[in-house]
């Protein structure tokens, strides 16, 4: 064996190899680390993203009562305003999952602000209309103004028409409304008469700033740990 290749043997198994020379001998381990660290980082910003995320998406709110379900939603994004009409529309299903149309249902609809007195009229009684929204057609659903931020209270109630079979029901939604574009944005007075902050006041500006400031130390704390790593 020649003098070259003893040093080139001897060199592969004293733990100093050039650096050059490692990436050629173990691509793979270096793609794999890169791999790992980019997941790692999504993760992150993904977890960044949600914990800043100033106004959140509502789900749906569903009540069940006997024999029916019963899904409110209200455009836009769940997320009513006050003075600014408001399509809301109502999911009915049967057990089993069968869409209750309005065209089956003698269904009335009342608006209460919170809270309310046992007996007192409702506010408003929007006229139902037949709609179609997301993959049902001709439910229930109607316009709403709200006139003022605060939380109110929608109660559905309904009856089998002649044919239709489902026990009578009766739901009850509540519903939060924020101040609309003609509102005060610091101090609003809700349908109560006290005082309540705007949404974009709840969360201070500390609060979007420190998950983002330990987002960037975690990713400091690992680029040199692929600097180390790869020295």
């Amino acid at each position: 064996m020649s003098p070259q290749q003893n040093r080139g043997k001897s060199s592969l198994f004293s733990g100093s190899i050039p650096t050059s020379q490692k990436q050629r001998l173990y691509p793979l381990k270096g793609i794999s680390w890169n791999q790992g660290t980019i997941k790692y980082l999504l993760f992150l910003s993904c977890l960044v993203i949600s914990i800043t995320n100033i106004y959140p998406a509502s789900a749906h709110k569903v009540e069940v009562a006997g024999d029916v379900g019963g899904t409110l939603h209200i455009e836009p994004n769940d997320n009513p305003r006050a003075g600014e009409p408001s399509q809301a529309w109502f999911a009915l299903t049967r057990r089993g999952g069968r869409v209750i149309p309005l065209s089956q249902c003698n269904c009335q609809l009342a608006v209460y602000a919170q809270p309310y007195a046992a007996g007192e009229p409702p506010l408003l009684e929007p006229q139902l209309e037949p709609v179609a929204a997301e993959r049902y057609q001709g439910i229930p659903g109607a316009e709403v103004v709200f006139p003022k931020p605060g939380i109110y209270q929608l109660q559905l109630n309904g009856k089998p028409v002649s044919g239709a079979r489902f026990k009578p029901f009766e739901f009850k939604f509540e519903v939060t409304v924020a101040g609309g574009s003609t509102q005060n944005t610091r101090n609003l007075q809700n349908v109560n008469g006290d005082l309540v902050e705007d949404e974009s006041q709840k969360l201070p500006l500390w609060a979007i700033a420190l998950p983002i400031l330990g987002f960037i130390g975690i990713l400091v704390v690992v680029l040199r740990s692929m600097r180390g790593g790869g020295e």
